[in-house]
């Protein structure tokens, strides 16, 4: 489409929302919020149809404007903590959702290349677990209770030290992203291959769905949830390097804004998996295995759809194209 073109069609829609901050005309939060995607998607295809257009830099400056009415504005008439999880952070997930799946590409293809490096070498299971760790889980196979290393210590001590180890991993990642997203690979590709090592070493003694069955108890909302942490540190790393027609700080705070709101929605899944690796997974050789696998996919089912499905049910609702 020619710029004269573009212009001519969507010029009353900017020339609206230009009146309504003008006249701070009371609107309802949804007629925004549609008005603000409208807006983002005109300003994409600025963007990348007439980058050095003054009608790129006009769309840039109505967008952060609808920007600060739609998610700066107090909803008074909403549960401001529902608006948050269930609305503000599906938006953000679906804008940035390329980072949320280059993320799953990044981890799956250091996943298989710890499974290779396992099968292909007997010894790298010792150099990523440690001697200890791998002599003990031996024992425990043996001694016909694989998961048994994660029966020790109390019920809460195990969930306030978990809890603490995987939050302290999440903030790294997200803090990584300052170092445009490299530091945020790192720690992707070390936890991508242990989990690899953990389950091919499982697979080679003969635990391997004593191990799935146990482990991904807790270990579905962990992992899923580092790598929606580990995608945080990407929008960082990109808000850095990529800021498009804006200046490189105003692009920086505003990536960073966005990540943090992302990251902090992962926080209530890393609290559910350290207390159910505290208070279920300990039991996991007890239960029946129906209950093992219906709190795995119950899970699966929950933080996938949160990530991967809601946004785009919450996109289409605001008619987000």
């Amino acid at each position: 489409m020619r710029e004269v073109a573009f212009i001519k069609q969507n010029k009353e829609k900017w020339l609206e929302f230009e009146q309504r901050s003008l006249n701070k005309e009371k609107k309802s939060p949804d007629d925004t919020a549609n008005l603000h995607i409208k807006i983002m998607n005109d300003l994409v295809y600025a963007q990348t149809y007439y980058p050095k257009s003054k009608v790129t830099t006009y769309l840039n400056k109505l967008a952060k404007s609808s920007f600060d009415i739609v998610y700066h504005t107090k909803r008074r008439d909403k549960n401001v903590v529902a608006n948050f999880f269930f609305n503000k952070v599906p938006l953000l997930a679906y804008k940035h959702r390329k980072y949320i799946y280059i993320s799953f590409a990044f981890f799956f293809i250091c996943f298989f290349i710890g499974l290779l490096s396992t099968f292909n070498d007997e010894s790298f299971a010792r150099q990523v677990l440690g001697n200890e760790y791998v002599n003990q889980t031996l024992e425990n196979i043996e001694s016909g209770d694989a998961m048994a290393i994660y029966k020790g210590g109390s019920n809460w001590g195990t969930f306030i030290g978990i809890y603490d180890n995987n939050q302290r991993v999440g903030l790294n990642m997200f803090l990584s992203g300052l170092f445009v997203g490299i530091g945020t690979g790192f720690y992707i590709v070390y936890n991508a291959i242990m989990v690899a090592v953990f389950q091919a070493f499982f697979y080679q003694h003969n635990s391997l769905f004593d191990s799935l069955k146990g482990i991904w108890i807790h270990g579905t909302y962990e992992i899923f949830g580092m790598i929606i942490e580990a995608a945080t540190g990407y929008i960082i790393g990109a808000s850095i390097l990529f800021p498009g027609t804006l200046k490189r700080f105003e692009s920086f705070k505003i990536g960073t804004r966005e990540a943090f709101y992302i990251f902090i929605s992962t926080i209530p899944f890393t609290i559910i998996a350290a207390f159910l690796e505290g208070y279920v997974t300990r039991y996991s050789n007890k239960m029946p295995t129906i209950v093992s696998i219906s709190i795995i996919l119950f899970s699966l089912f929950t933080i996938s759809y949160y990530y991967l499905i809601l946004p785009f049910k919450v996109a289409k609702k605001h008619a987000l194209r």
